[in-house]
């Protein structure tokens, strides 16, 4: 891993994004933002899942409306997404949004993006510079012939310079592409030009697994470079799962310690247990038990990986020949646990875990 890129720090509501503060994740809900009901279920189940800023879409005006008593009534940071009408910017600054994103190739009048800034500004409220591939100025599309790495950073840079003009510098900077290649591209080419933190992300990714692939490929190589403050997965799918993945990168770069990390051998002809039936069924249950606490689980199938990658997990099984072995935190507690009762026994032991883990955090200094 890379020394992480300097970036400024922001202040999206009460969650910091960048300078020393951890790569959050963010997702989108799918709720028509009007249905403030709905939308604000939505962002429970995506808070529960591990998500620390919340995007909202806002195409109509009963949208914009809904915004006061969303950002009321949220429990997490919500950012109002405008596209066209800088009419519902200044409803949604008004409303106590806690962050714009604004798209430099869709609000066309200069004059106007200063009006929100010199409103945002006010209120302190960040603007998300969102550039996407999809949706470029088409003086840009003329002039390099298609939306290249240098063609979004162009776009990014043009509409910092507008902010900047009004003394706005509360900004963060995504420039996504739906190619990881040109994503990456990209988001090094910004990262080399200013020090905004920087929103990661491969946009219109699509569904599970592709979508989760092209994510970590793109999002997981600028982290590992050290780039990148903020991070949403693009998914066609329940945004639950977008959260998901995106922890699921952070963890296996070692940038976030949050809950489950399950590790699992993938099967081969040395095993003697159904160990993708097994990996499934100790996931589910570890699931429905909704642990906090990060903990490290290893279901292995076979005694020629399976104690050595068992014994560096906080908790780790090593199963053959009908029988498990139980190792914790790198001692063996049981030798031979009925296939049928390890499940049983991996959940009853990770509620140990995280209860001590909990205590631990609790005693340890600020």
């Amino acid at each position: 891993m890379a020394e992480r890129r300097k970036s400024r720090k922001v202040t999206v509501g009460w969650v910091d994004v960048g300078g020393d503060a951890p790569v959050r994740v963010q997702s989108m809900t799918t709720t028509k933002t009007a249905d403030v009901n709905a939308t604000l279920q939505q962002m429970a189940a995506l808070v529960a899942a591990g998500c620390e800023i919340v995007r909202v879409a806002v195409p109509h005006w009963e949208d914009a409306q809904a915004l006061e008593a969303i950002a009321e009534h949220a429990t997490i940071p919500v950012i109002a997404d405008i596209h066209f009408q800088w009419k519902y910017a200044m409803a949604a600054l008004e409303g106590g949004i806690h962050g714009l994103r604004i798209n430099p190739g869709n609000i066309k009048y200069q004059d106007k993006v200063r009006l929100i800034a010199r409103e945002a500004k006010a209120r302190s409220v960040p603007i998300r510079i969102g550039v996407n591939a999809g949706s470029l100025e088409k003086d840009l599309l003329e002039k390099h012939g298609r939306p290249t790495a240098e063609a979004l950073v162009e776009s990014a840079l043009g509409e910092v310079r507008i902010l900047e003009d009004e003394d706005f510098t509360d900004i963060k900077i995504s420039v996504k592409h739906s190619n990881p290649k040109v994503m990456i591209q990209a988001y090094r080419m910004l990262a080399e030009r200013c020090d905004y933190p920087l929103h990661l992300g491969v946009t219109e990714a699509g569904p599970l697994p592709m979508g989760g692939v092209k994510s970590a490929v793109g999002i997981g190589t600028l982290l590992a470079e050290g780039i990148g403050d903020t991070i949403r997965v693009s998914l066609t799918d329940d945004p639950v799962e977008e959260v998901k993945v995106g922890n699921w990168i952070l963890q296996s770069l070692g940038l976030k310690r949050r809950g489950l990390d399950l590790v699992a051998c993938p099967s081969c002809g040395r095993a003697e247990v159904d160990v993708l039936g097994l990996t499934k069924q100790v996931n589910e249950a570890l699931e429905r038990e909704g642990l906090k606490a990060p903990i490290r689980v290893a279901v292995m199938g076979c005694v020629v990986n399976g104690p050595g990658e068992a014994r560096e997990a906080d908790l780790g099984i090593a199963a053959g020949k009908g029988y498990g072995q139980l190792i914790v935190r790198g001692e063996v507690r049981e030798h031979r646990i009925p296939e049928e009762r390890i499940v049983e026994v991996v959940v009853e032991e990770a509620k140990k875990l995280a209860a001590e883990k909990e205590l631990e955090a609790a005693a340890a200094p600020e």
